[in-house]
């Protein structure tokens, strides 16, 4: 759903398909990943795999790459639906601190940055991964994770890469989605 927030478009949250929300706010469209979609990228991914597991009776709903009950998509299916729109993905070498992401960098060149979370669940019995979308609009850098209610803004550059920073402390992964390929 569109936030009431201006322009900005903002999914939340519904079962595991964080990435789903993730890439959507990120390319500020409705639907431009759906289900569908991203299962099929899982099910290519899995054919195409020379080593693939032989299949168990849990393969059914616990594919490789996703769970076809909840979602909960890999890295592998980000990447491939990244790259089946021309954009490509750059790993954040963690030993570097988040000060060293051009977070000024033209958006020709920096779509935006994709964070891959640790959460506790249910009392924390339940641990898990979440994704989540940054992105500059309009010159200012939002937070668009599903979990918020709506997008919150970063006051600046600093606000954001300390809470790049916290992110890779807390055991988070950091990913800049860029317009153009990385040599």
């Amino acid at each position: 759903m569109a936030s009431e927030d201006s322009q900005i478009y903002h999914e939340t949250q519904r079962l595991q398909y964080c990435l789903i929300h993730c890439l959507n706010n990120l390319f500020q469209e409705k639907d431009a990943f759906t289900r569908g979609g991203l299962n099929a990228i899982s099910e290519k991914l899995t054919s195409d795999d020379p080593e693939r597991a032989d299949w168990t009776p849990l393969s059914v709903v616990f594919k490789p790459h996703h769970n076809v009950l909840t979602g909960n998509y890999d890295v592998n299916v980000l990447i491939a639906a990244l790259e089946e729109r021309g954009k490509s993905v750059v790993w954040h070498d963690r030993r570097n601190g988040a000060s060293s992401i051009d977070l000024n960098a033209p958006d020709e060149t920096l779509m935006g940055i994709v964070l891959n979370v640790p959460v506790k669940r249910i009392l924390g019995l339940w641990k898990s991964r979440h994704w989540v979308a940054l992105r500059r609009i309009d010159g200012v850098w939002y937070n668009l994770d599903s979990d918020l209610a709506s997008p919150e803004p970063f006051k600046d550059t600093d606000e954001v890469w300390g809470y790049l920073d916290a992110v890779i402390a807390f055991g988070g992964e950091v990913l800049l989605v860029m317009n153009e390929k990385q040599s």
